[in-house]
């Protein structure tokens, strides 16, 4: 992800969420309720009275300039009532800290988290993002209890991405260019989720027999649109895209952003059993 990927995403939120709506029939609060199983009226009054405080990062590279301003606009347009820190780093935690929030969030070279101070929770970017693409194949398909889908990248967002097809009651296959990584991931599923998942051998077969389709790998163009069928649904949270224009243009229906989602995602997740204190205390009890 650069700078260049995120950097229109704050003026732009009303028209992604009127793409979402068209698509999925459900707006980006909505997509990340249904990734995060909770309900959405009462989640939307629970973010009416929580905080969010995004605090900047300097360690690392730093080459996305702009970021934590885009996650506030972000988790603003969800409802939150969010903040960016003026200091960095230790300095901005402490600052965020005083202003006593019930979410924190903030990214380095090696990892982006939302810290629920309420509900103690720890929400990766990666797996709330693959929770969030495939919820929002969920609904796009209009409910995927029993259909097959595929997983092609089998990384953090793929692993969430499974997870949550197989929460979703599909029928769940996974590739990875590495096998091992497909493997590793099926066995965390069956043990876990007691889930029943395959591992394509074949990205072009596995593709041929799938419409339902998640790509969440970091490689460009690995589908092209000989790869796909006329019906195909597909939700890609891979950065970069990995699908060519041509591919992009035979789907069906096609979701694609480069944080929006995940950042929804992440923010509902970490609020989830949260916020009683606060919610309680709005009604003055």
């Amino acid at each position: 992800m650069k700078t260049h990927d995120i950097e229109d995403i704050p003026q732009g939120l009303p028209e992604f969420d009127a793409g979402l709506m068209e698509k999925t029939g459900h707006n980006l609060l909505e997509i990340a309720c249904h990734a995060a199983g909770v309900e959405k009226s009462a989640t939307r009054t629970l973010i009416g009275v929580s905080k969010i405080g995004v605090v900047p990062m300097t360690c690392g590279e730093g080459i996305i300039t702009g970021f934590s301003q885009v996650v506030e606009a972000i988790v603003r347009h969800l409802g939150f009532d969010a903040f960016m820190t003026r200091h960095t780093d230790v300095a901005g935690m402490a600052e965020a800290a005083e202003k006593n929030p019930d979410i924190l969030m903030m990214a380095d070279d090696d990892r982006f988290v939302a810290l629920g101070l309420r509900s103690l929770l720890v929400i990766d970017n990666g797996m709330a993002t693959g929770k969030g693409f495939a919820a929002g194949l969920d609904l796009m398909a209009g409910g995927l209890r029993g259909e097959g889908a595929l997983v092609i990248g089998c990384g953090p967002v793929g692993n969430g991405a499974a997870q949550g097809l197989v929460n979703s009651g599909a029928s769940v296959s996974v590739y990875d260019i590495d096998s091992r990584v497909s493997l590793t991931l099926e066995e965390d599923l069956n043990r876990n989720f007691q889930a029943t998942v395959s591992v394509a051998d074949s990205l072009k077969q596995a593709l041929a027999s799938h419409r339902f389709i998640i790509e969440a790998t970091n490689r460009a163009e690995v589908i092209d649109d000989g790869d796909l069928q006329p019906d195909s649904l597909i939700a890609a949270p891979g950065m970069p895209l990995g699908l060519t224009q041509a591919a992009c243009s035979k789907a069906k229906k096609f979701l694609h952003d480069p944080l929006q989602t995940g950042v929804a995602t992440m923010a509902v997740m970490a609020l989830k059993g949260a916020g009683k204190t606060r919610a309680e205390a709005s009604r003055g009890k």
